[in-house]
């Protein structure tokens, strides 16, 4: 049996129709949700940022939801969450650069990720 090109065509539609369904929509850029994730080190504890936090930080709000989205999307891939409350700035300060080289990350993507976490521990006056 032979299939034609408009059949091929089709079948090749349906099927990046079919990937392309989720179910629900996406999550807005620093809106993670918190899915499966155990609530102690998981993304349910992970803070979102915030117009305060960016005030606070001295940071843009822009830089800090870039440094959140690499954060959720890319920490998470090799490890755990190291959530930004629990270590101090000088130990993000000497992780998340080897962290980013590691990912194969831009280093705009470490400042992001570094004005993130600084902003969430002065968020909370630490």
């Amino acid at each position: 049996m032979r299939i034609g090109w408009l059949e091929m065509m089709s079948l090749l539609c349906a099927c990046l129709v079919i990937s392309c369904a989720g179910i629900g929509s996406a999550p807005e850029l620093g809106d993670m949700g918190a899915g499966s994730e155990p609530a102690e080190g998981g993304i349910a504890e992970v803070p979102n940022p915030s117009a305060s936090m960016a005030k606070k930080s001295g940071k843009s709000l822009a830089q800090i939801q870039r440094g959140h989205e690499v954060y959720m999307l890319k920490c998470g891939e090799c490890h755990t969450y190291q959530l930004p409350q629990n270590l101090d700035v000088d130990e993000w300060e000497v992780a998340v650069p080897k962290m980013i080289k590691h990912a194969g990350l831009e280093p705009v993507d470490e400042r992001a990720v570094l004005a993130y976490v600084v902003a969430v521990k002065m968020e909370r006056g630490e």
